[in-house]
């Protein structure tokens, strides 16, 4: 396994490389992505063990959703299975995802139980989804406290385990080995990172303006609001998309997992 460094210019390749994908197979990748949202959220349910096992399938899952990409990009069409990628290789690789989840979910609940001890809980209940947030509750010092804390947090945590599920699988890493670098790969291209994520903050941005913008040429005020949910899962299945493409680009690919497009 080699790290490779790229431009920052790559950021946006990556950005396109998503979309450009994502349109190839459109209803496959759409569907795999509900699919995956499907899965979380059944899971989150489950009382009191439901958030950390979800935590702790989250890798496995984006694993599949980029073995997907992987499909797309062959031309292939993905099949639902792809999100079990991760367990349908033998025991020894879906212990390893496993382990790697149980790690994830660790230090998500560590930042989710910070955020609690700084504003009682409502910004953990608002980010899970538990409870709609009022003004009063998002101007509170505190709620913005315990949001800086756990973004504060959760963003080293999302790059150390950005390429994490990749390496262990792919490249049969363990799963701390895995981390160490998927953070370094983070960390040394990291103009090509950040291209990518602020490219991705401007499609959101412009996917929002453009409907608030519809729906006031068309004097709907409840059009932006019925199409706003479907249109941000779409650009969430892009992104989703785009992660194939920042690990493919990062290192020297194994065999068994080409780079061609």
């Amino acid at each position: 396994m080699k790290l490779q460094l790229v431009s920052a210019r790559t950021g946006a390749t990556w950005v396109k490389l998503g979309i450009q994908t994502f349109f190839r197979q459109p209803l496959a990748l759409a569907g795999l992505f509900f699919m995956f949202m499907a899965l979380m959220s059944v899971a989150s349910m489950v009382p009191v063990i439901g958030l950390p096992m979800a935590m702790t399938l989250l890798p496995a899952i984006t694993l599949g959703l980029m073995a997907a990409s992987r499909e797309a990009v062959q031309g292939k069409f993905p099949m639902p299975l792809m999100l079990l990628t991760a367990f349908r290789s033998g025991p020894k690789k879906a212990r390893a995802m496993l382990a790697l989840g149980a790690l994830y979910a660790g230090g998500f609940m560590t930042a989710i139980g910070f955020s609690y001890l700084m504003d009682g809980g409502d910004f953990a209940r608002m980010y899970l989804g538990g409870q709609m947030p009022t003004s009063d509750m998002i101007n509170s010092a505190e709620f913005q406290s315990a949001m800086w804390v756990f973004l504060g947090l959760h963003l080293p945590l999302s790059l150390v385990f950005w390429h994490a599920p990749a390496l262990v699988y792919w490249h049969d890493m363990p799963p701390i080995k895995g981390m160490f670098f998927s953070i370094i790969a983070c960390l040394r291209n990291f103009w090509a990172f950040t291209v990518f994520a602020a490219l991705w903050m401007v499609v959101l941005a412009l996917t929002v303006l453009l409907l608030t913008t519809l729906s006031a040429l068309l004097d709907s005020p409840n059009l932006a609001g019925t199409l706003l949910f479907p249109a941000l899962l779409l650009v969430a299945s892009m992104f989703f998309t785009s992660l194939y493409f920042t690990y493919r680009d990062s290192f020297e690919l194994p065999v068994s997992t080409p780079a061609s497009q």
